[in-house]
């Protein structure tokens, strides 16, 4: 009788771990940093750009940090770095952010209500995107999206930006992985 019961109760851990391993193997297949370069013409002006992403796993979901920086012609240099943790949502291959702490001491995205990005991420056969959505003070819309598909030695990105449904930006680059 005991090991009738516990085949069944071994069964269902297994069922019950399958999520977390599935969501491990996503994360697992772009773990690393990625460096890379873009070139981007605006209003006739070339704009070279110096890309890194580094996708970690942690105890709970994953890290992601990504650093941009802009180079002009009149010697400009402009950096932003954004960093990001994300844990698994009741969805399958979507993770929310959780970049601020609610009063219960739990991770949460922000509010874009509040003029803040909500922000989250999916993973995709070999795509791991990630979107952010802000509202403006009047009402619109801009989402960001950063596709990153497994390449050969590394990844291909592709970075979107839309404002109310109509395109405003396109960047690609090959992000090579940093041994």
């Amino acid at each position: 009788m005991r090991k009738i019961l516990t085949l069944p109760a071994l069964a269902l851990s297994l069922i019950l771990m399958l999520p977390a391993l599935a969501f491990a193997a996503n994360v697992d297949r772009f773990a690393g940093t990625y460096v890379g370069q873009s070139q981007t013409v605006l209003d006739t002006e070339a704009k070279g750009r110096d890309l890194r992403a580094t996708i970690t796993p942690t105890d709970d979901g994953f890290t992601v940090s990504w650093t941009s920086t802009s180079y002009r012609k009149n010697g400009e240099v402009k950096e932003s770095t954004n960093v990001i943790d994300f844990v698994p949502s009741a969805r399958d291959n979507i993770y929310g952010s959780a970049m601020k702490t609610n009063i219960f001491g739990k991770q949460v995205p922000l509010d874009p209500l509040k003029g803040e990005p909500f922000v989250w991420s999916r993973f995709e056969g070999d795509t791991f995107s990630v979107f952010s959505l802000a509202i403006t003070e009047g009402g619109e819309y801009e989402l960001q999206e950063y596709h990153r598909t497994l390449a050969d030695g590394g990844l291909d990105l592709l970075f979107r930006r839309v404002k109310n449904g109509v395109p405003q930006r396109e960047i690609t680059a090959f992000l090579a992985r940093a041994e």
